[in-house]
C-alpha cells in the first residue's frame, strides 16, 4: 500500500443515508481518511488506485453483491496483490447467519451488523490494523 499520512477507508455502499452518516463518523474520529463508492464497478476502479487499508463494503450493491466484489478482487491477481495487506469487512442489515459464513469463504475478515455505531466503528477500525 502506498504510504500515507492516514490510514485509507473505502466504503462502498449504495444507500445514500448510509454515506452520509458514515462521512460524519468519520468526521469525529481523527486519524483516518474515508473515500466512498456506490457501487462494485465504482469500488474496483477506486480500489485500483487509492489501495485502502480497511475496505468496508456493503453486501447488497446495484450491480454486484459484496461476496462478488470480493471475488472478483480475488481474481483478479494484479489488483490482489496490490491490496495485499488491506482488511476487508461485510456490511449489511440482514440476518448475519446465513452471510457470516460466505463473507469469510470469500475473504472477508469481519462481519458488521447495520446500522454501525460511531463506538463500534472506532473499536473496529483499530482492532483491524492491531
Amino acid at each position: 500500500m502506498p504510504d500515507r499520512a492516514l490510514p485509507l477507508v473505502l466504503y462502498v455502499e449504495d444507500d445514500r443515508i448510509h454515506l452520509i452518516l458514515m462521512e460524519e463518523m468519520f468526521r469525529l474520529l481523527p486519524g483516518w481518511e474515508l473515500r466512498m463508492a456506490e457501487t462494485g464497478a465504482e469500488a474496483l476502479a477506486a480500489l485500483a488506485e487509492c489501495r485502502p487499508a480497511v475496505v468496508l463494503v456493503d453486501m447488497n450493491l446495484p450491480d454486484m453483491t459484496g461476496l462478488e466484489l470480493r471475488q472478483r478482487v480475488g481474481a483478479d491477481a494484479g489488483l490482489s496483490a496490490a491490496l495485499q495487506g488491506a482488511r476487508w469487512v461485510a456490511l449489511s442489515a440482514d440476518d448475519p447467519s446465513a452471510l457470516v459464513r460466505a463473507a469469510r469463504e470469500a475473504g472477508f475478515d469481519d462481519y458488521w451488523l447495520k446500522p454501525i455505531g460511531l463506538s463500534q466503528l472506532q473499536r473496529g477500525l483499530q482492532h483491524l490494523l492491531d
